[in-house]
């Protein structure tokens, strides 16, 4: 898997035909897909390649083949995604049905990168495990909360992680601990490129009527202060640093509303 010679022109990728040269994939390829659906905006442009492999290993061994001056893009449940009317160029893999297993122990959740939040704070709750129930605040995927450390009503991702896996640019599976992850406010340190395909989140043993309750307190408490049944990001903007909330200033400015 390498590109082309360069051309007169410059690039090694002018004449790059991605529908001729894309690598072996188990999964599905689209050319020319439409994105807009996948968003929960529903807006944007097509992707040039449309990738959704089969599992993890199929996601790894194209990576390795795909000459790396093709651009690579990812989306998950794309809840917070806008995506330019111009269309992606590349390559943009979507995880989908091989990412999405969910299995619970005594005192954590596996979760594949394209589980959505919600869907594993259900799991551990049927499974009697507390420490989760934030996520139930949360409309993404599991590996969109590890890679940006999305956090809702009192938790965060970084701290209830276990270890995350990921697939680099070239074609390796690797496991990150959160020490290696660097987590920060709504920020994880993954190279560029790289994949988040799994995680493990850690949870203990509760009383199964507190944790439904704390779910439900948590879902009034989006209902009552977020448009959740309108197309909007939810909690668009980042909090500021120091202790006034992006709300409150909204708030001030006279725009909420």
């Amino acid at each position: 898997g390498t590109a082309p010679a360069p051309s007169e022109t410059g690039s090694p990728l002018d004449t790059y035909d991605l529908t001729q040269h894309l690598p072996p994939l188990r999964g599905r390829v689209q050319f020319d897909a439409p994105l807009a659906p996948f968003t929960w905006f529903r807006a944007g442009g097509r992707a040039e390649a449309l990738v959704r492999p089969a599992d993890p290993e199929d996601l790894a061994q194209f990576l390795r083949a795909l000459p790396h001056g093709i651009p690579v893009h990812v989306i998950g449940s794309a809840s917070n995604l806008i995506i330019r009317d111009g269309g992606l160029p590349g390559v943009t893999i979507r995880l989908a049905r091989g990412f999405s297993t969910i299995t619970t122990d005594n005192n954590g959740v596996e979760a594949g990168a394209a589980a959505l939040d919600i869907t594993v704070a259900e799991h551990a709750a049927a499974a009697g495990l507390t420490g989760l129930e934030f996520l139930s605040g949360i409309p993404g995927s599991v590996g969109g909360a590890i890679a940006m450390n999305a956090g809702a009503y009192g938790g965060d991702t970084a701290t209830v992680l276990d270890w995350a896996d990921i697939v680099t640019r070239g074609g390796e599976i690797r496991r990150l601990l959160p020490p290696d992850l660097a987590f920060a406010y709504r920020h994880a340190s993954i190279a560029p490129g790289a994949i988040v395909i799994r995680g493990r989140f850690r949870a203990q043993p509760g009383m199964p009527a507190l944790i439904a309750a704390r779910m439900a307190d948590i879902r009034t408490m989006r209902e009552t202060s977020q448009p959740v049944r309108a197309r909007t990001g939810g909690s668009t903007f980042r909090n500021p640093d120091g202790p006034t909330k992006a709300w409150e200033l909204i708030d001030a400015a006279g725009c909420r509303g």
